[in-house]
């Protein structure tokens, strides 16, 4: 990656949105899931283990 500073004013900073609409689809899951991982990691004594879903199709007879 490579690093770039820019002194903006603060009445004309660009949008991250912007800026995420131009990165490839890879680099934002990427970075969801390095947010989701800060997150879990802040919120551990918090979040409750669940039971994972199950979906089974029977055929009858």
């Amino acid at each position: 990656m490579e690093k770039v500073v820019r002194i903006v004013s603060l009445h004309n900073q660009p949008s991250d949105y912007e800026y995420w609409k131009t990165r490839p689809v890879r680099e934002r899951f990427e970075a969801i899931e390095i947010l989701r991982n800060q997150y879990i990691e802040f919120k551990k004594d918090d979040i409750q283990p669940r039971l994972q879903r199950v979906c089974r199709i029977i055929k009858q007879q």
